[in-house]
């Protein structure tokens, strides 16, 4: 029988919070950052709304080995200002994990990941980065900033100390698995993980997040969620095809009046040839003395 495995964006709410499994977490986070990254805690939002949003505010909030914070959001329902809302959250996360008696010297560099399942715009890659790079205007040459550490100071790029943006189009990930990373696309795409895996995170997530070792209390609130998702995920493309098809009934009866003007204008154009005069006309077209002179 074919293993079946929670789906991410479920167990990122619950199970990955938990310490035991961080192991699936910190294997995520290496394989996308491309360097060992360890969970040291979870971070707390202070983001009100965070409860309203059922399906969208999916996030994870974490400190890794040397201080850093990642920040780690799924969105299932599109959300018009999710670009807006991925750099507010990076900026808040910076100051929310900073006490007000601290220097700024102690903020802390955040890498924002975001996970989508839905399309959010034209590009053919299923991975995108961002980074904060100054290049001189005229010198074309990368600036480095001078940064006080304890005895002297640093010299860093700003991309060392700025935000760092992941976006993931789940949606747009369709070839076969060869790289680690393609393997966690797999993975959050349609939750499948190799049985032989030998990929950071997957190896763990294949004894952690297996369907038939939930509760009965946990498996049916996870059944409930994929319904509830099934559902609004459906509304959302009931409401596309109708808006769709208003706007095509629109553009036919726009079409409809032209031609009814056109003719109408034609019929006005062939009357003033005639020599007929322009009061007739405009009482047999309904057009009015003004329109018929221009003909």
């Amino acid at each position: 029988m074919k293993d079946n495995y929670i789906r991410f964006d479920w167990s990122i709410k619950r199970l990955l919070r938990q310490k035991a499994n961080f192991g699936v977490l910190e294997g995520f986070f290496t394989v996308l950052l491309d360097e060992k990254v360890e969970i040291i805690e979870m971070l707390e939002s202070n983001d009100q709304m965070q409860n309203y949003y059922k399906f969208n505010r999916v996030d994870i909030k974490a400190k890794n080995s040397k201080g850093e914070i990642i920040i780690v959001e799924v969105q299932n329902i599109h959300e018009m200002p999710f670009r807006e809302r991925v750099v507010y959250d990076a900026t808040k996360g910076i100051t929310e994990h900073i006490s007000l008696d601290e220097s700024y010297y102690e903020a802390k560099k955040i890498y924002s990941i975001s996970i989508f399942y839905f399309d959010i715009g034209k590009g053919n890659d299923y991975l995108y980065h961002g980074q904060n790079i100054f290049t001189g205007v005229h010198t074309g040459d990368r600036l480095e900033v001078s940064v006080k550490g304890k005895y002297l100071l640093v010299h860093k790029l700003p991309a060392e100390l700025l935000p760092e943006y992941f976006l993931i189009r789940v949606n747009e990930f369709n070839q076969v698995a060869v790289t680690p990373l393609e393997e966690w696309l797999g993975y959050l795409k349609d939750g499948t993980i190799r049985p032989d895996t030998t990929v950071p995170g997957l190896m763990e997530a294949r004894e952690k997040l297996l369907y038939h070792n939930m509760s009965d209390g946990e498996r049916y609130a996870y059944n409930e969620y994929l319904s509830d998702l099934m559902i609004q995920n459906d509304a959302l493309e009931g409401s596309k095809l109708e808006g769709f098809q208003e706007g095509l009934e629109e553009i036919r009866q726009q079409r409809l009046q032209q031609g009814v003007l056109q003719e109408r204008n034609e019929i006005a154009a062939n009357m003033k040839k005639l020599g007929l005069d322009i009061p007739l006309i405009s009482q047999a077209t309904g057009l009015t003395p003004e329109e018929i002179a221009k003909l």
